[in-house]
């Protein structure tokens, strides 16, 4: 099984440590992995974006052109990927900040309120957390223990952080789940 994932926004919204902790985990799993950065060219608030792939095969070519699963954290990120993503393939978008659905019917989109359930946990900075949570309910990449201990072991020096981002992965995990439960999973456009 090959899983080929994007994860995009703007600077300062943890994308790159979404990348890096689910592909610790991939790690963790025995499995091969690759993780690409791309940042845009502004200093500050400019968009960042990375590709994560997660493998039994061994991955020769790091480039995802065509992936299977997408987190998207603002309105640029949906424009910009959705047209690429394979079809049946997973996107998790954060209705916080994106107003509008998925336009493509080959796809299935979750809108989860990413900055508003940070927000109620007491941290913006949390938002990466609560989409990896959103992006396991709906993928099962890898499992939810593995992230866990990705993030324990990425942020061994600062034990308190990890249970409220634990918190914040299960909150968004909590919501994907009801909204398949619901059968409410696509984003009403």
């Amino acid at each position: 099984m090959r899983h080929e994932i994007i994860m995009s926004g703007f600077g300062g919204q943890g994308v790159m440590v979404m990348g890096q902790l689910l592909t610790q985990a991939g790690m963790m799993e025995n499995k091969n992995v690759s993780w690409m950065p791309s940042y845009g060219p502004e200093m500050r608030g400019g968009t960042a974006n990375c590709s994560v792939i997660i493998s039994d095969e061994k991955v020769g070519e790091p480039t995802v052109s065509e992936p299977s699963a997408a987190i998207i954290m603002n309105s640029p990120s949906l424009d910009k990927f959705e047209p690429i993503l394979k079809s049946n393939g997973i996107m998790i978008i954060n209705s916080s900040l994106v107003d509008k659905a998925a336009e493509r019917k080959d796809i299935q989109d979750y809108c989860v309120p990413i900055n508003d359930i940070a927000n109620e946990l007491g941290s913006i900075k949390m938002i990466n957390m609560v989409a990896l949570g959103a992006l396991l309910a709906a993928t099962g990449i890898v499992a939810n223990e593995s992230l866990i201990q990705a993030f324990a072991k990425k942020f061994i020096s600062k034990p308190k952080l990890v249970s409220v981002n634990v918190e914040a992965f299960s909150r968004g995990y909590e919501f994907v789940v009801k909204s398949k439960n619901d059968r409410k999973s696509k984003c009403q456009g």
